[in-house]
């Protein structure tokens, strides 16, 4: 057969029983895919033994944690004082040879020890755009951006907040990142280099927010029994697991993330930094959601967000629901779509927030 003639073959008339598309490959291995781990109980008891289960192997399938915390060695770096609030700049060890970059906000007027969040930016600058920092490193006066300063937020809520830069973003890039401009990030290098040591960036960035959690227990200003968990989109990926992880954090709220991994990461393009080896094997979202219970849950999602489907996230919500159940504590979700896209709203969230923390 020369060139000219099979151009104008039409394959799927010459080969009807073949199939070349990777999503309905995908779609269909989900389908014949029962997760070994998906929640099934009927009582609190049996409930809370799957926990201990999915929860292990969750951990396992994150690439693990150290066996041993290293000292945190915080260090106060810079301060500053705002109309109504002092930001600090704050560095502490996370594992050896890896620091964390975070901001610790704090409202002039606030009931000592008080509530925290602990806040997680999604993809762009990094930790600098939930704090009101431009990009020339002066202070904006007006949100900008999808995630509106969620940090400087938690303050007029009555919040203290430690907002924490991803691995991989703003302040926590490689060399060649930083030389392409502010919003250039190093996940993919980074992810992948987690996974050649068959790990994931999922797993090091919760282990992140575990040390966060030990920082913030440091703090005399913050009250270690009300400390929460929240983030958008990338951001809400580590809020999910996080919480999921960390006990110590009492409440969360996930913005523009929570859904089913097959209708979001799974048929849409995401960054690799989402992704973790064989999860589906063992739980789908809202089985991860299900570690979370019985503490509180806030869920938000933008009516028209193009990358989190606003039907996969009511799905994953009411299957959510029916583990919280089982804990007599429905009372403890919530959800908001709203009209917008892929932003950071609160107009419920934080109402939800003050009530449980």
């Amino acid at each position: 057969m020369n060139v000219e003639t099979y151009q104008h073959i039409n394959l799927a008339t010459a080969m009807p029983d073949r199939q070349f598309d990777t999503l309905e490959f995908s779609r269909a291995l989900y389908a014949q895919t029962t997760p070994s781990l998906g929640f099934r109980a009927t009582t609190r008891a049996e409930a809370e033994a799957w926990q201990e289960r999915l929860s292990a192997q969750l951990e396992r399938l994150l690439g693990g944690f150290p066996s041993v915390r290293c000292p945190l060695r915080p260090e106060v770096v810079a301060r500053r004082e705002f109309r109504g609030y002092t930001r600090e700049t704050i560095h502490f060890q996370s594992r050896e040879n890896l620091s964390v970059f975070a901001y610790f906000l704090l409202p002039r007027e606030f009931s000592r020890p008080g509530p925290c969040m602990i806040c997680i930016p999604g993809h762009g600058r990094g930790v600098d755009d939930i704090v009101g920092i431009r990009e020339d490193g002066g202070q904006r006066e007006d949100p900008d951006g999808y995630q509106h300063d969620f940090a400087l937020q938690a303050l007029r809520q009555g919040f203290a907040a430690l907002a924490v830069e991803p691995l991989g973003f703003g302040h926590r890039r490689d060399p060649t990142a930083r030389m392409h401009g502010a919003g250039a990030t190093s996940c993919q290098p980074a992810a992948g280099a987690a996974l050649l040591f068959d790990q994931c960036m999922v797993g090091w960035r919760v282990w992140d927010v575990i040390r966060s959690v030990d920082y913030l227990q440091t703090r005399p200003e913050v009250d270690p029994q009300r400390i929460g968990l929240m983030g958008i989109s990338g951001g809400g990926t580590i809020t999910l697991f996080g919480m999921a992880l960390e006990p110590r954090l009492k409440a969360c709220l996930i913005s523009g993330y929570f859904s089913t991994f097959r209708d979001s990461i799974m048929s849409l393009s995401h960054c690799v930094d989402n992704y973790i080896p064989g999860i589906l094997q063992y739980a789908e979202m809202w089985d991860v959601a299900g570690l979370i219970a019985p503490r509180p849950l806030f869920v938000e999602s933008g009516h028209e967000d193009p990358i989190f489907p606003e039907a996969a996230t009511r799905y994953a919500f009411e299957q959510a629901g029916r583990i919280w159940r089982v804990w007599d504590a429905a009372d403890r979700l919530g959800l908001e779509v709203f009209e917008g896209e892929h932003v950071f709203s609160g107009r419920q969230g934080w109402p939800f927030l003050r009530r449980w923390l």
